[in-house]
């Protein structure tokens, strides 16, 4: 279901947007972690610049991410199939469909980790503010993000990978 106007796409179906065709922006060894990680774009679908929003699956032992926080992003997620566990700092929460979570920038660090033997997919959203930087509580990975909307990836001595 493409609806446009003039052109340009107003309403679409989700799941055919094509995946994102590189799995993680991560640097290895912590790449090949994702995956199990499959993102659809769909904000991108409508040039929508100051935030991102996903339509992302994992396969069983997937992973959201690396355990992480923004110094100045937010994030939200939405579960919509599969039950999830939601990994922070200090606590592991199953997650079901309807349930959502929200990260303030500086927050907890947090991940999903699909711990089931069948796919979860889940919403998420997260704004696109300039000079963010991403922390990684049990990595040694360092994450800045450039001014050309790319992540530059050091690690946390600032050597680059």
């Amino acid at each position: 279901m493409d609806k446009q106007v003039t052109g340009k796409n107003i309403a679409i179906r989700a799941l055919d947007v094509a995946p994102r065709t590189k799995p993680s922006n991560y640097p290895e060894p912590f790449f090949s972690r994702m995956s199990g990680r499959e993102k659809r774009q769909l904000g991108d679908v409508f040039g929508i610049n100051n935030f991102g929003v996903n339509l992302t699956r994992l396969s069983p032992g997937g992973e959201s991410a690396l355990l992480h926080c923004h110094s100045k992003q937010d994030e939200f997620i939405y579960i919509l199939e599969g039950s999830p566990t939601l990994v922070t700092e200090t606590a592991e929460i199953v997650l079901q469909p309807g349930d959502c979570a929200g990260f303030p920038a500086q927050g907890d660090a947090h991940q999903l980790v699909n711990r089931t033997d069948t796919d979860i997919l889940y919403l998420e959203v997260g704004d696109r503010i300039a000079g963010d930087e991403g922390s990684y509580p049990k990595d040694d990975l360092k994450a800045a993000l450039g001014p050309d909307g790319q992540w530059q990836f050091t690690h946390k001595d600032g050597t680059p990978y």
